[in-house]
């Protein structure tokens, strides 16, 4: 797992783990890829909270992307978590809007 250090002394495993606790809705993006704005465009039209990070505005981005893809097995963005539970990307968010299931789980 990448062990590089954040500035609070968090590890890069210890960040996404406490931003995943912290959000219902969590949703690792890139602010330039259009899958990423559809899926918050989604959730905004939807009324759902979520909170975002871009990782290509993050210094630590890369490094966040690389953790993931061990957590996950994903390496493309949107990554969303929904109750600490990884989703997918923008067709499963999608996927379980158009079931009716998104609304349910948050």
């Amino acid at each position: 797992m990448a062990s590089s250090s954040s500035s609070q002394g968090m590890s890069v495993a210890e960040k996404i783990d406490d931003l995943i606790k912290q959000n219902k809705v969590m949703v690792f993006s890139k602010s330039y890829c259009p899958y990423c704005l559809d899926a918050k465009d989604l959730l905004s039209e939807l009324n759902i909270p979520y909170k975002a990070l871009e990782l290509d505005q993050d210094p630590l981005g890369h490094l966040i992307q690389e953790t993931l893809l061990e957590l996950t097995g994903q390496w493309t963005v949107p990554n969303i978590f929904i109750h600490a539970k990884s989703i997918g990307g923008c067709d499963d968010l999608n996927a379980l809007h158009i079931k009716g299931e998104l609304k349910e789980m948050v």
